[in-house]
């Protein structure tokens, strides 16, 4: 996630500051915590750096692998035949 994060900011051509700005931190190190994975973020920060990034959160903030899997309600009730 954290790499994802550092890699579109610099694609967006902002820096670290520019993005604390942007969310309102009153240091850089807010914001790089978050970048760096020393703290966690919130759903509301989420949004708030996909707008700025003009990215969707899932490509931000998840494995892309993550990101594209879904679960149909078949493979959950074969899944829980096997365990049973």
């Amino acid at each position: 996630m954290s790499t994802n994060l550092k890699k579109f900011r610099k694609l967006a051509g902002l820096t670290q500051r520019d993005m604390a700005k942007k969310l309102g931190y009153k240091y850089t190190s807010g914001y790089n915590q978050l970048e760096n994975g020393k703290r966690r973020i919130n759903i509301d920060s989420a949004k708030a750096i996909s707008e700025i990034l003009q990215k969707p959160m899932e490509e931000i903030f998840f494995d892309q692998g993550v990101a594209v899997t879904t679960t149909r309600p078949s493979d959950h009730d074969d899944f829980v035949k096997k365990a049973l």
